[in-house]
């Protein structure tokens, strides 16, 4: 049961990673190469004149890649603390010295309560894609 719904959120999330880097990461990582090699053509630039260039070209996709990872890491530490909630209701309930019987039924409320948070933070995951795609079409990460 735990190894199905950790497919399912991993699932969803390669999903939603794709999506994003077809929209809108390529685009920003095929501009940046543009920028850097024009200017790596630029003769009339020195050495440290180029590489600060280049790195300069990079700025724009690594906040945005920074921005898409801070969201995702977010994602999952929301889903984390809900499991987690789970986990402490079901150890508040158990006594100390729990029968075979009591630990087959506590564990079949973890796994429903652990179900539920991942059928939750599954169903955000289009507002939370929603968000990304607006955050990164204006180009607002840098401020995030």
């Amino acid at each position: 049961m735990v190894e199905e719904q950790k497919a399912r959120v991993e699932e969803a999330m390669t999903k939603m990673v794709n999506d994003v880097d077809k929209l809108y990461l390529r685009k920003m990582q095929a501009d940046m190469h543009r920028c850097a090699a024009s200017c790596c053509e630029n003769n009339d630039l020195s050495v440290e004149r180029v590489h600060q260039c280049v790195e300069n070209c990079s700025l724009h996709l690594n906040n945005a890649q920074k921005y898409v990872h801070g969201e995702f890491e977010h994602f999952q530490n929301r889903l984390q603390r809900c499991v987690m909630q789970c986990n402490d209701e079901i150890r508040d309930k158990m006594g100390p010295k729990p029968t075979d019987a009591e630990v087959n039924r506590y564990s079949l409320d973890f796994e429903r309560c652990a179900v539920k948070c991942v059928d939750s933070h599954i169903a955000l995951l289009p507002t939370i894609m929603k968000k990304m795609k607006e955050v990164l079409g204006q180009g607002k990460f840098q401020q995030q």
